[in-house]
């Protein structure tokens, strides 16, 4: 995934980053793939969701559609602005199409996610993010592990493998899920979120002090 960070982090390389971004938007392994993704190299937290909707197959924007608009709200209700919108990235980079039974998007296929990894590793060691949020139990499995959503969500951890990153798991804002029906879940999301005003702001100060990642 890259190597341990210091408290200090290395020049951003934005070029670098421009290169991955063209690289990933050229591949593609499904029919009319059209990668998705975005953010710059001074981002210091990394959303990752599961895939590109369909929505986000015409803007070419992530989290564009109906449930980016709740993550940013959650975002806001976080203290980060729309102005200040992470990088945001996926598991797999293309719209999978909708699901069979017609509620939400299918799910990425082990093949496609294996596929795609190289590129979420690349990103990850330019990056080098100082948060990682989790949106959604796809992505919660790639870097926290398999566990149920009740068991992660309102928990934080920090990730050797990620030089230290803090991982902040989330449900997935999609309307199609119905996890925050339960009050108990959605006092789970608000214990995230806390937890994401908590390390936002730290991370807000150690910026003013010239202290980043």
């Amino acid at each position: 995934m890259g190597p341990p960070v210091g408290t200090t982090r290395a020049r951003p390389d934005r070029e670098q980053l421009s290169r991955l971004h063209a690289r990933i938007r050229a591949a593609g392994y499904i029919p009319h793939a059209a990668p998705v993704v975005a953010g710059d190299i001074t981002d210091r937290v990394m959303i990752v969701g599961q895939a590109p909707g369909v929505v986000e197959l015409t803007t070419r924007t992530p989290f564009s559609g109906r449930a980016g608009a709740e993550l940013r709200r959650w975002l806001g209700r976080a203290g980060i602005g729309s102005g200040e919108l992470p990088y945001r990235t996926s598991i797999t980079k293309c719209f999978p199409g909708k699901a069979s039974g017609g509620a939400g998007d299918r799910r990425p296929s082990p093949a496609e996610i294996a596929l795609c990894a190289p590129w979420l590793e690349q990103e990850l060691a330019l990056l080098r993010p100082a948060i990682v949020l989790l949106v959604g139990t796809l992505a919660i499995e790639r870097l926290w592990g398999r566990a149920p959503l009740s068991e992660v969500v309102g928990r934080s951890r920090r990730s050797p493998e990620l030089g230290g990153a803090l991982l902040i798991p989330l449900p997935h804002p999609s309307g199609a899920s119905r996890w925050l029906n339960e009050p108990a879940n959605r006092e789970r999301l608000e214990a995230a979120l806390r937890r994401l005003a908590r390390a936002w702001r730290a991370l807000s100060g150690d910026k003013r002090a010239g202290r980043v990642r």
